[in-house]
């Protein structure tokens, strides 16, 4: 169905690095690849690659990826590393328990999950809200999962209990004497989840100029869209409860561990609703992957861990922006 060319084309793009593309290549058994390519890389959610005249077109007008960028897989395992979280943060709030063990395996240290446990909903919307945005993380994850295959990294060690504790004194929510717990209670898991959501939205948009193949773009752009409902939703029910002032802090606590710029912004602005972040020019903002690494590792800092991920996160891209 696919010839070799074509398939070594998706192996090349899908990999994260030599080692991967060799691992793609002998799973694939090249010697087959009539049978074997139509059926593990061919099935695979985000082929087929790009046309040849696209590629073509792309080389001639200096598209291609820079020889020092990160390849395309190495974004989408950065990514991975990202709804790995978001899943299980949403997974023990809505199901007391996180994902299954056959969801986080892959190359890399493969870690567990610290914390968690289901919130004692009051409200019959927000739980219905929570569990959808559980299904559409689960989704997502298992979509990263089958398109990279078995370059696909594996879960790194999470922590969803002492990394809120750290994030809430940083923000001002609570005093250095005391512990936050995001499963409490509605609001501090909505606290919680707004956290992670806008950091979501402007890991994808950042992300976006380093994919080269356009069926990565678009898969990318549609999770992104998601993220972006997520957030909305969030946000919207923080201004609700009047939690904008909470919302305020939490914003000037990751604007100052992504760099000097004053990007990030609360749900409310001037006394009014701040319900979509946007520049003078009706454009949401974007983080690098080292800022976004800079926010969940809690460090302004150059670093490799910490935060939500204590020994770090796997894959090529894992190394925070710093100062």
């Amino acid at each position: 169905m696919f010839g070799k060319p074509f398939v070594r084309e998706l192996i090349s793009r899908s990999a994260e690095n030599d080692t991967d593309r060799r691992r793609f290549l002998k799973s694939a058994s090249l010697a087959g690849l009539g049978v074997v390519g139509a059926a593990t890389i061919g099935g695979s959610v985000l082929a087929p690659s790009a046309g040849a005249a696209e590629r073509k077109s792309a080389a001639s007008t200096g598209a291609a990826a820079d020889a020092g960028a990160p390849s395309d897989g190495a974004v989408l395992n950065f990514a991975l590393n990202l709804e790995y979280l978001e899943a299980q943060f949403y997974s023990h709030a809505v199901n007391g328990c996180g994902l299954s063990g056959s969801l986080t395996t892959g190359t890399g240290l493969h870690g567990g999950v610290t914390g968690g446990k289901r919130v004692p909903f009051r409200s019959r919307g927000l739980r219905q809200i929570a569990q959808e945005i559980a299904g559409d993380e689960l989704a997502h994850v298992k979509f990263l999962r089958t398109a990279l295959g078995s370059a696909a990294v594996a879960q790194p060690q999470i922590d969803i209990q002492t990394s809120f504790t750290a994030a809430a004194r940083a923000a001002g929510l609570i005093n250095q004497h005391q512990t936050f717990d995001p499963y409490a209670n509605e609001n501090n898991f909505l606290l919680a989840a707004f956290i992670f959501e806008d950091v979501g939205v402007t890991a994808y948009k950042g992300a976006a100029p380093l994919i080269t193949n356009k069926t990565y773009l678009e898969a990318a752009a549609g999770i992104l869209s998601v993220e972006a409902y997520h957030a909305g939703i969030v946000r919207s029910a923080l201004f609700e409860r009047e939690l904008g002032d909470a919302s305020v802090k939490i914003s000037a606590a990751r604007d100052s561990l992504d760099g000097p710029s004053d990007d990030d912004q609360g749900v409310v602005k001037d006394g009014k609703a701040n319900l979509v972040p946007t520049d003078a020019n009706g454009i949401t903002y974007s983080r690098s992957a080292g800022q976004v690494l800079n926010v969940v590792y809690l460090n302004p800092k150059k670093a490799t861990s910490g935060g939500f991920f204590p020994h770090g996160v796997n894959g090529d891209i894992n190394t925070s922006a710093g100062a």
